[in-house]
């Protein structure tokens, strides 16, 4: 008889136990699949006009960031043809004549140095960038999610160009001097200057480098832009996905 009632309680040991087992396999999967539901609802739908805000906000952060940090390293500017800076327009003609008579080098540094100051520079956009994005209005970033592909790049034309300027200038200078640029640049004038007949070249180098330095910032913020406004794989946030694919909709 007591083997009977031991027998009886392990079974109804093991069945509870089991049931229990069963119980939490189902939990678990009533609870994944809540979260998948979740985390694939929140990735779709239509965003607040706050998820559009963040979420502009986000993906101008993240491609101003790649941008700048691209043209502050070495040749972040020699090295880009898109970007690269040239001579001034009006000392290509000297260029031009100073590398007929094989003073090729001279000419070479200048273009060298030139590009090193603009990467040197470069290092100070990133903050001014962040904070244009801070001071973003939700009527903005509404606009730049449905305009143009450039919408972005247009916006922060209109609000920082003037402040980089200015920021810009006295870190160029600086970075013009460290590099030997204004030595370069002045021996390849007085090299030109000498020869007869030539009408003197005069460059406010500083002026030239900040404003060729701003345009190449423009063009590699343009660039991530457009990266996460046509590449689903660079959308890398959940936000990001919700607020984009909103906009595709929107556009489609």
């Amino acid at each position: 008889m007591k083997k009977i009632n031991i027998l009886s309680t392990s079974l109804a040991l093991i069945l509870f136990t089991n049931q229990e087992v069963n119980a939490q396999f189902k939990l678990s999967d009533i609870f994944k699949k809540v979260t998948e539901k979740t985390t694939t609802t929140s990735a779709t739908g239509t965003p607040t006009t706050f998820e559009i805000g963040q979420g502009i906000k986000e993906a101008l952060q993240i491609g101003v960031s790649a941008g700048a940090d691209r043209l502050s390293v070495k040749d972040g500017f020699l090295g880009n043809l898109a970007v690269k800076i040239l001579m001034p327009p009006e000392a290509q003609k000297v260029e031009r004549t100073l590398r007929g008579i094989g003073l090729n080098k001279l000419c070479d540094n200048v273009i060298t140095s030139l590009n090193r100051a603009a990467e040197d520079a470069a290092t100070e956009a990133k903050p001014i960038f962040i904070s244009a994005i801070k001071q973003m209005t939700l009527t903005d970033a509404t606009n730049i999610l449905l305009g143009n592909k450039d919408s972005a790049t247009e916006y922060f034309k209109r609000v920082t160009t003037a402040q980089l300027m200015q920021k810009f200038s006295p870190i160029v200078t600086t970075s013009l001097n460290k590099v030997n640029a204004t030595k370069y640049y002045s021996d390849l004038t007085s090299q030109y200057n000498r020869l007869p007949l030539v009408k003197p070249v005069n460059t406010n180098l500083t002026e030239y480098v900040t404003q060729k330095a701003i345009e190449g910032l423009f063009v590699e913020v343009a660039k991530e832009e457009l990266k996460i406004r046509d590449n689903f794989s660079s959308r890398s946030t959940t936000l990001l996905q919700k607020v984009f694919g909103y906009a595709d909709k929107k556009k489609g």
